[in-house]
């Protein structure tokens, strides 16, 4: 039978381990939506790779002060950013494509239901897509770090979490 003890020490590690997936989260995802940002956020055209390039290469240089990283790690780190940033980006299009669509079905005469139905499941797909491809980089991600800068990732996540609501 498990003590009180224990259970508050697994509940601890439960908590952790979800504030380190947090911390990752907020991490890879201001990696790779700022990298699609270009003053208009997420699904506004096209963007310029070399833009994209120069602005993520800037992230890094702050991840890599932040978390102290070695140069075999920044070696590891920009890979895995810079080609989920490069998968990702042409969905940035597609979302305002979808926009467009789902305007053009609510505004006809008579809305077509099962168009509508077809573009939130192409949606849900495409979310689910990006998810994915995203989870991917960030447990890669996870790998290069040790777990101190894991913990040190989580804080400074939870501090700028309260610095931007």
């Amino acid at each position: 039978m498990e003590s009180k003890q224990e259970k508050h020490n697994g509940r601890r590690r439960m908590f952790r381990l979800a504030g380190l997936g947090a911390a990752l989260g907020a991490l890879g995802a201001g990696l790779a939506f700022r990298a699609h940002a270009q003053g208009h956020g997420f699904g506004h055209g096209p963007i310029d790779p070399a833009r994209m390039e120069e602005h993520i290469d800037r992230m890094l240089k702050h991840l890599y002060v932040e978390i102290d990283a070695t140069e075999e790690q920044k070696a590891k780190i920009a890979p895995i950013v810079k080609d989920a940033a490069r998968e990702l980006a042409p969905l940035r299009g597609k979302m305002g494509e979808t926009r467009q669509q789902a305007v053009a079905i609510l505004s006809a005469p008579q809305v077509d239901r099962a168009a509508l139905e077809k573009l939130r499941a192409d949606k849900l797909a495409m979310a689910d897509g990006v998810s994915r491809r995203f989870t991917q980089a960030l447990a890669d991600l996870a790998d290069v770090l040790t777990p101190e800068q894991r913990q040190h990732l989580a804080k400074f996540a939870a501090r700028r979490h309260r610095w931007h609501g």
